[in-house]
């Protein structure tokens, strides 16, 4: 036998046994999660999660008629002993998305777009290079309900990320739809990067400096930042991925980047309306939804307003795995954390 195909074979081996641990492992840090006793306190909670694997987590919880509290443990950075600080920077990720669908609100208000027009109508070279492009209209976009293919799915992306939106989109060209245009529903990042270039093509500049105008200074939200490149990074809490030593903060997915206040103050004002002029509510909740999370590599979040008991609660955890378990392990986090804000 050749050497690589024993290597071949001795890989296939360990990917074997790896596959069976995890059928034991992974099921049993959920459910031990899950089962523990419930603490009295949030600090008790947040403090726990770091037990169940992660390096550093974040927690902002707003309450109605209180004070804002902040929670964290951890590490904001692992390998100089940061503790986390909650008032940490994080990559949000696809909680973005709420901020770009609240600017396709107000353009829609001002009649500068149209929910109903078409992908082809903003770019006609997509037509037969994106399946339905002509049929395709931007609430469709908004909604996931379009049937484009999801960028990140493609092969390699998250290994060879793309330089920039051009080369992220020809990675899904003259691929098949998954659906019909409105006929089914599949989250797909493709969706909001044509949005993002809608956006600029209407406004002829950057959507960041319209979600700063229209949301962030109306907010007085100054920790929200368009990308990486707009920040100190030494404020930018560290990012790790199971299995790898090193810090991956300076990885560029292209994310939004926000401190967990501020993904509060900006949800609550989601949620009560205060953020909208006349008439935009009304567009905004035919279209999209008022809460989200967001994942890639080394940080998943969290962001929703709990309306039983009037609280907005921001969770930032900087440690991920694409097996789902850490996924799964930081949702029971925060469901055992409303449970502990229900029972005050």
């Amino acid at each position: 036998m050749s050497k690589k195909k024993q290597i071949k074979r001795i890989l296939r081996i360990i990917l074997a046994i790896a596959t069976v641990i995890s059928m034991f492992f992974v099921p049993w840090i959920l459910v031990r999660a899950w089962l523990a006793p419930l603490p009295e306190t949030v600090q008790e909670q947040v403090n726990e999660a770091i037990g169940l694997g992660f390096d550093g987590i974040i927690v902002y919880v707003d309450q109605g008629g209180k004070e804002p509290t902040f929670y964290a443990s951890g590490w904001k950075n692992r390998e100089n002993k940061i503790p986390a600080d909650p008032h940490s920077l994080f990559k949000i990720a696809s909680i973005g998305k709420l901020y770009d669908a609240v600017a396709i609100t107000k353009l829609v208000n001002d009649k500068g777009l149209s929910l109903d027009k078409t992908l082809v109508d903003f770019f006609p070279e997509l037509e037969g290079r994106i399946e339905n492009a002509e049929r395709i209209t931007l609430k469709m976009m908004v909604q996931h309900r379009s049937g484009i293919p999801n960028l990140t799915d493609a092969p390699d992306f998250w290994t060879n990320p793309p330089e920039n939106n051009k080369e992220a989109l020809e990675r899904v060209l003259d691929l098949p739809a998954k659906f019909e245009p409105g006929e089914d529903y599949e989250y797909s990042n493709t969706n909001y990067l044509l949005l993002s270039e809608i956006i600029e093509k209407v406004l002829g500049y950057g959507k960041f400096q319209y979600i700063k105008e229209e949301i962030l200074i109306p907010l007085g939200l100054k920790n929200t930042f368009g990308s990486m490149h707009d920040v100190n990074m030494n404020d930018v809490m560290s990012g790790y991925y199971v299995g790898i030593e090193e810090d991956i903060k300076t990885d560029d997915y292209g994310s939004m980047i926000a401190s967990a206040e501020d993904v509060g103050i900006f949800l609550r004002a989601l949620n009560d309306g205060s953020l909208f002029d006349e008439g935009e509510e009304a567009i905004y909740s035919s279209i999209y939804e008022y809460g989200h999370t967001g994942l890639i590599p080394g940080y998943q979040s969290i962001a929703k307003y709990h309306q039983d008991i009037d609280t907005v609660v921001i969770q930032f955890v900087n440690t991920t795995n694409f097996d789902g378990y850490t996924w799964n392990l930081s949702e029971i986090v925060y469901n055992r954390i409303i449970r502990i804000l229900h029972k005050k």
